[in-house]
């Protein structure tokens, strides 16, 4: 593992305007630098990059972070290759370090599987290429497939001996364990042998994002009527399924210049388009889509084209996965290939100018086009016509953008010959119940079962007046941009800590003994004192961080958070640290405007008095409700005196702050 230190040092050394630099063309504003955003289209910029502080943030799309988030977005790198990348830029030598005996066990393991799948892709491809049955073979189907050398190599096709055992035995020679053979699923245990799941077959490798190969699929040759066509790799602890889209290491870089990913069934399909000069193109590889699949996609655009042969009854098995990418806001088109073609054998018959123009003309948007299949099959029937009306306005419905669904309401409704107000009734029918069944859920998630809410109920619940979102997130911006500054005005301290615990009025003497103060001392002290929590997670985590810190005698500072590994927690920072505005100099015109700084011990002062009336109205309430609750008459008094003590706190922070207290 890249040791801690080599990371730290990799990120101090990285220039964030050096690093997006080399992808984006920057203007220097202020002390900012701004451009157009990469991750999404923009006429005015609205993408900033901060020197002093080496963060990124896009105001349009919310994207933020450091280099090292910043190449993982871009370039769509995992976190080690993030690191490798910004490594070789610096010229900084890795570092890895020792990992424990557990660790390297997990770690082993997985890596076993990956080299010895690399193993078994090299051993495919040499049987493919130095044996006479798999040139006779093998290399003869990928001719007919009119696959060139430089295609069957760069996506490292291969060919399987007939032999029972000839890849499992070369694998124990070279050394490899026969249980990592079973894990992969390369080998199958059987009356105490070991056979080769793949004979005779031609091999295609399914690669990771990164290029690693996770498993295989093999496709018979033969004529056996028992065989099944393809076999693929079992699910193993590095490979899933659900989650892989073969051809994605190939096509990612085109998917995201093209803004545009076709996807197809099989991975000859995927071949023939990638060699035909369709390089943004995946494939499912047979399987049902999967949301983790589509959210793959989805990293790198939000424009989808479905590729099909001519089978009606296969496309309408398919709507329900199509539905999911309308579910995750994405664009879908379908094209539809002639009766008896599919992608691999349309592309091979036409010049690469017809099919680009075929796929320009036929590209269809999915609600059109499944209003399209579903109403030639519904014809007159009025029945079918309903449930055709119910279905098409189901898919709508999952849109998560308003303006396209009122456009494809009027498009359905001029197809359909059918009122636009009455299918516009029909989907607001459809979003309320979704809206209430997501309402539900979530309520069921946090709470166990509770009751159905009326709109009204809603309504009440969403105006919380005692919620302390804001003032926790202002204590922790104060927190990150202050937290080593001092504060000098001792009488704002002072009193702040005088209403801190009323139940403790001679404590605030100590104020006397220190004039100055840190603003993070300051904020913490207070807030653990009390024992006040923060009800928003994150900022409660940051919080911690910053309380670990203090006691370890150093109170962490921005870069701390901005480089931290959780995103939440470094989003967060740069969200609070960074805004797209400057203020001028007004000094030049002598206008002498106020800074935060100016006032800082007023202002951290009072935003710890406001924390702290939130919470203390918040108990107040809790306990007003614990008394109409009819309490035992033995509680009743501690109830009330619970009640007059935080009244008289309440008062006292309401009058410091200057507020008139109505409840």
């Amino acid at each position: 593992m890249i040791s801690p230190l080599t990371i730290q040092n990799i990120l101090d050394t990285s220039r964030i305007e050096e690093v997006v630099g080399d992808f984006v063309s920057l203007k220097k504003r202020g002390s900012s630098m701004i451009g157009l955003c990469p991750f999404h289209n923009e006429k005015t910029p609205s993408f900033h990059v901060s020197p002093a502080k080496g963060i990124f943030k896009c105001f349009g799309c919310g994207k933020a972070g450091n280099s090292l988030k910043f190449i993982m977005e871009h370039e769509h790198f995992t976190y080690p290759e993030a690191i490798r990348f910004l490594a070789n830029k610096y010229k900084i030598e890795i570092e890895e370090k020792e990992v424990s005996p557990e660790e390297k066990i997990v770690i082993d393991e997985r890596e076993s599987l990956y080299v010895l799948n690399q193993f078994a892709a090299n051993y495919f491809m040499k049987i493919l290429h130095e044996t006479e049955e798999g040139k006779a073979v093998g290399i003869s189907y990928f001719k007919e497939r009119e696959f060139t050398t430089e295609t069957i190599k760069k996506f490292q096709l291969g060919f399987s001996l007939e032999k029972w055992d000839d890849l499992t035995l070369e694998a124990q020679k070279q050394g490899y364990k026969v249980e990592y053979l079973e894990k992969t699923g390369l080998s199958i245990s059987k009356d105490s042998r070991h056979y080769d799941r793949f004979r005779s077959r031609v091999m295609f490798p399914i690669h990771s994002l990164s290029g690693r190969v996770l498993g295989f699929g093999g496709r018979i040759l033969g004529s056996e009527k028992t065989a099944a066509k393809y076999v693929n790799s079992p699910e193993s602890e590095i490979y899933h399924k659900g989650s892989t889209l073969y051809g994605i290491h190939f096509s990612r870089n085109s998917i995201v210049s093209k803004d545009e990913c076709f996807l197809v069934e099989g991975y000859t399909d995927v071949i023939s388009l990638h060699q035909a000069g369709f390089e943004n193109v995946v494939a499912s590889s047979g399987t049902a889509l999967t949301a983790e699949q589509i959210k793959q996609i989805k990293r790198f655009t939000s424009n989808i084209t479905i590729l099909y042969d001519g089978d009606e009854a296969g496309i309408k098995a398919s709507f329900r996965g199509i539905d999911m990418f309308l579910e995750q806001g994405m664009n879908v088109k379908i094209v539809l290939f002639p009766d008896g073609e599919d992608p691999d054998s349309y592309v091979r018959k036409h010049r690469q100018i017809e099919v680009k123009e075929f796929l320009a003309v036929n590209a269809v948007n999915f609600i059109l086009f499944k209003t399209r299949i579903l109403l030639n099959e519904a014809k007159n029937d009025p029945i079918k016509r309903t449930l055709l009306i119910k279905e098409i306005v189901n898919s709508i419905a999952l849109m998560p953008d308003a303006i396209s669904r009122n456009v494809y309401v009027k498009e359905c409704s001029s197809l359909m010959n059918i009122a636009e107000q009455s299918l516009m009734n029909e989907l607001n029918k459809l979003l309320r119940r979704n809206f209430d069944k997501k309402t539900t859920e979530k309520s069921s998630e946090a709470a166990g079962e509770m009751p159905e809410l009326s709109i009204e109920q809603e309504s009440q619940i969403s105006l919380d007046v005692f919620d302390s979102e804001s003032q926790e997130r202002n204590l922790i911006r104060l927190l990150l941009i202050y937290g080593n500054i001092e504060i000098e005005d001792d009488k704002e301290r002072k009193k702040a800590i005088e209403v801190a615990d009323p139940e403790q009025e001679g404590e605030s003497g100590n104020a006397k003994e220190k004039e100055k103060l840190e603003v993070g001392k300051f904020i913490i002290g207070e807030i653990v004192h009390d024992e006040i929590s923060f009800s928003n997670p994150v900022y409660q985590k940051m919080f911690n961080l910053f309380n670990t810190g203090l006691s370890e005698g150093i109170i962490p500072d921005d870069q701390h958070f901005i480089n931290y590994p959780a995103e939440d927690v470094a989003i967060v920072a740069i969200d609070l640290i960074h805004s797209p505005y400057t203020l001028s100099n007004w000094e030049n015109k002598k206008i002498y405007v106020k800074l935060e700084r100016d006032v800082l011990a007023t202002e951290v002062t009072e935003s710890v008095l406001a924390f702290k009336l939130k919470k203390i109205e918040r108990t107040i309430s809790d306990a007003t409700n614990e008394l109409k609750s009819n309490p035992p008459e033995s509680e009743l008094d501690k109830i009330l005196q619970k009640i007059r003590i935080l009244n008289g706190a309440r008062n006292q922070i309401a009058e410091r702050l200057g507020r008139t207290v109505l409840r």
